[in-house]
């Protein structure tokens, strides 16, 4: 089968890394070759992490080239744009309706507005979930990347018993009913939004 690439992008602490490592196990776990790539900013300063998830039949680099990616998940706007260079023209776009305001020393450039609008002109599909409020609703506004990850499952061919399988193994048994719960919310937002959110400049397109 054709290479999947998926790029993962939020700031230190929105457990960007976590999400790509549960992705990358359910993949090797449904049998695919995967390479995964994590890039990390100051991450323990608020600063922007990214990292590329890639599975096929054959995967040969670690990271996808610009242009390619099919699906990202962005846990916050500002970071949706920051890589939104790596996006195939038809690819879909995952964002948390969530700002995080950059760490600013001499760069006092205003947050971007409309970003969404912004991506929907590229031609991408743009889905927008509120994962952080979801999350919040949960209990705990750090399964957010769960929730995200969640709704990116809908458009992958990796069974329900893998991604189970996952979170059992890879997430701390004390939150694991937490990210159970905000997976499952994250499939239930995209099956329920008919697997498009699009906004009004945005151009739907399949995934």
């Amino acid at each position: 089968m054709p290479v999947t690439n998926v790029l993962i992008a939020g700031v230190g602490g929105q457990g960007t890394i976590l999400a790509s490592e549960l992705l990358a196990m359910a993949a090797m776990t449904a049998g695919y070759d995967v390479k995964q790539g994590e890039f990390h900013g100051v991450a323990q300063r608020g600063g922007s992490v990214f990292s590329h998830v890639r599975f096929g039949e054959r995967v040969y680099s670690p990271m996808a080239p610009r242009g390619s990616v099919d699906y990202m998940l962005a846990l916050e706007q500002l970071e949706a744009l920051r890589y939104a260079h790596f996006v195939k023209p038809t690819g879909t776009v995952l964002v948390n309706d969530h700002r995080v305001e950059p760490i600013r020393v001499a760069d006092e450039r205003p947050y971007p507005e409309n970003a969404m609008g912004f991506l929907g002109q590229q031609g991408f599909r743009v889905v927008m979930l509120d994962a952080t409020r979801t999350a919040l609703e949960l209990g705990n506004y750090r399964a957010a990347n769960a929730v995200l990850l969640g709704a990116l499952a809908e458009f992958l061919e990796i069974p329900g018993e893998v991604w189970e399988r996952t979170l059992e193994e890879r997430v701390p048994t004390r939150l694991l009913e937490l990210n159970r719960r905000a997976f499952a919310a994250g499939r239930t937002a995209l099956t329920r939004a008919g697997g498009s959110t699009a906004l009004p400049d945005a151009t739907s397109s399949s995934p």
